[in-house]
């Protein structure tokens, strides 16, 4: 079978691609050249085994200071050594076509029967990169008791037998140590979550992107313009009482836009700031907040938060207070 011409490494020519298991997923054998430093070409041959891309996610609780996770049989694990084939693990699965975020949101409700919201994506890795071709998209969301709304377990018509596990965070820390958790997507999102300081009692103080409609459905109407502004307004003074640092892009842009000489709403200075100003801004925040009605700009900064991993509120309620920096006592200095 002859393989797909590739590209994107020009030291690297793929020359042929041979199917040899269709059975579950894809086992191929790659042949390819390879150029050495002193510009020599050689072949080689390596197997890929390619069963598409997963996520998985930590589901942990600051009031409880509980994670949970999964055990199942994995057979790998029983014919390598693992006594009993049981493996202790964060909620896991295949993207299945979905987006990561959609795919996690749906696996963690199989498999753990908690219904979850928001995600947060901290990064992605390769597992196994010397064989297999998944790429794993890590998340971490927070769970309480009302969010649960089944018995998880996996589904049934994939032969599923999931046992759903609720541990103190600590304890899960020292199953790492002695051994009793293996799997490496797991260490990796435990040691996250101790690293990032995910399950302390007290939320740290976040700096929250406001995103919401500026021009949108108002026509350029400077009354209207006007409008929006005060709603978002509102809204960050709302976050700021609630202990966290809010910023809105439009407090950055609209000043520089004015300084540089704009002379209308849209116009080559506006939209030269305006947009990608707050896409800056961004790269600063811990996590976004959308509010108000249908908006493209805050849109794509939903979409743009997201690839680098921010947080996503989109309901006031959602963000966890924060509120022991709000006042400093008499004589004291705020660091």
């Amino acid at each position: 079978m002859k393989g797909r011409e590739w590209n994107m490494n020009p030291k690297i020519r793929i020359v042929n691609e041979e199917i040899l298991s269709d059975n579950w997923y894809l086992l191929k054998k790659i042949t390819y050249m390879s150029e050495a430093k002193d510009g020599s070409w050689t072949s080689q041959s390596r197997e890929s085994y390619d069963r598409g891309n997963g996520a998985t996610i930590l589901l942990y609780n600051r009031e409880r200071q509980t994670v949970i996770l999964t055990r199942q049989f994995r057979i790998p694990t029983y014919v390598n050594g693992n006594e009993t084939g049981m493996l202790i693990e964060a909620c896991a699965g295949l993207l299945d076509k979905e987006s990561p975020e959609d795919s996690i949101r749906r696996e963690a409700e199989e498999e753990t029967g908690y219904r979850i919201a928001n995600v947060r994506k901290i990064g992605e890795a390769y597992m196994s990169p010397g064989s297999v071709t998944e790429i794993l998209h890590f998340f971490v969301a927070e769970y309480t008791p009302a969010m649960k709304v089944g018995e998880g377990g996996g589904v049934e018509e994939e032969q599923e037998n999931i046992e759903v596990l609720e541990y103190p965070f600590q304890r899960a820390l020292e199953m790492i140590e002695e051994g009793e958790i293996r799997d490496a997507k797991t260490i990796m999102l435990l040691q996250y979550a101790q690293i990032n300081r995910l399950l302390e009692s007290r939320p740290r103080q976040l700096q929250i992107l406001i995103a919401g409609p500026y021009r949108s459905g108002t026509g350029d109407d400077p009354n209207l313009i006007r409008r929006n502004m005060d709603f978002m307004n509102e809204i960050a003074l709302k976050v700021y009482e609630a202990g966290h640092l809010p910023v809105l892009g439009e407090w950055y842009a609209l000043p520089l836009i004015e300084q540089s000489g704009s002379q209308r709403i849209g116009d080559e200075i506006f939209d030269r700031i305006f947009h990608p100003s707050s896409v800056r801004l961004l790269k600063h925040c811990d996590a976004v907040l959308r509010i108000g009605g249908p908006s493209q700009g805050a849109d794509e900064m939903v979409t743009t938060a997201m690839a680098m991993g921010k947080t996503i509120y989109r309901d006031l309620q959602e963000i966890p207070p924060c509120l022991s920096n709000l006042t400093v006592p008499s004589g004291e200095t705020e660091l």
